[in-house]
């Protein structure tokens, strides 16, 4: 089942735009579907600055 997903606006380059469309037309995923997947990897590289439960492994 898909999440459902909210409209925002996000301002890019010139060039990043170009280079998304190029993806696109060699690939045929959507745009919008490499810029989620490019917010999930900064999520997941900053997850430590997150607000989050802190596992019984963390207090020590």
């Amino acid at each position: 089942m898909a999440r459902k997903k909210i409209s925002t606006t996000v301002y890019i380059t010139q060039e990043q735009s170009e280079n998304l469309k190029l993806l696109h037309k060699k690939t045929k995923v959507p745009v919008a579907e490499y810029i989620r997947e490019g917010i999930d990897l900064v999520l997941e590289r900053h997850k430590d600055n997150l607000p989050g439960q802190i596992s019984f492994a963390d207090k020590r």
